[in-house]
């Protein structure tokens, strides 16, 4: 299985979108721990939307809607926060 993930910051409440084949909440620990340079430098976060895909493909596809104009305006309007 595939995820796409949308993470809150705590510091300063920016999101950040990935995609990931791991444990979404592993993934979230992993970005915690500061796994890359954006997220060691706006965190910590907490998961606030998932979803889960069949295939890779799927789950990029989702990535970058979320990631665009009218992705970012789904997000404001579906997900609280």
């Amino acid at each position: 299985m595939f995820y796409v993930y949308v993470l809150r910051s705590n510091k300063n409440n920016k999101r950040y979108i990935g995609q990931t084949s791991k444990n979404v909440f592993n993934r979230l620990k992993e970005h915690n721990a500061g796994s890359n340079r954006w997220t060691r430098s706006n965190g910590p976060f907490v998961l606030i939307h998932s979803e889960e895909f069949n295939t890779k493909k799927e789950a990029i596809t989702r990535e970058r809607f979320l990631k665009s104009g009218q992705g970012r305006k789904w997000l404001d309007n579906n997900i609280p926060g």
